[in-house]
């Protein structure tokens, strides 16, 4: 019974990491230049989740495996800007789409609700099993 009570903590855990991951990217997505204010267009972050867990050597549960950066990036035409090429006028920004971001973030906390649940469920389980030992 803890196993899964286990799994669906890992779920959890994974699912928040990859809610954190998609509003940096909703954050991020007219951001052309660093902390430092030099030019470096924002990369998309993509959380890739893998099964197990490595710190404890389980193979059950999910666990975040690597969060990748995506560098794509569209151009604007912006001639006034300074960071626009001298021969074209224009400036690339991160390739992020707001409405892509929003449907996977509610992918994200649809998932961690249901494992929300099956984690309300083995507890009640365990609760009655409880009750019927004592």
């Amino acid at each position: 019974m803890f196993g899964s009570l286990d799994i669906s903590a890992s779920a959890m855990v994974a699912q928040r990491t990859r809610l954190e991951t998609i509003s940096a990217n909703i954050a991020g997505a007219q951001a052309i230049e660093d902390a430092g204010g030099s030019y470096a267009p924002f990369q998309r972050r993509i959380a890739v989740l893998a099964q197990g867990d490595p710190a404890s050597g389980k193979s059950d549960g999910v666990h975040v495996h690597e969060i990748l950066q995506q560098p794509s990036f569209r151009d604007v035409y912006e001639p006034g800007s300074p960071y626009a090429d001298p021969e074209t006028g224009m400036v690339k920004y991160p390739d992020i789409s707001p409405e892509v971001e929003i449907i996977n973030a509610m992918s994200a906390f649809r998932a961690y609700e249901a494992n929300i649940t099956a984690a309300e469920a083995t507890k009640s389980m365990m609760q009655s099993s409880l009750r019927l030992l004592a």
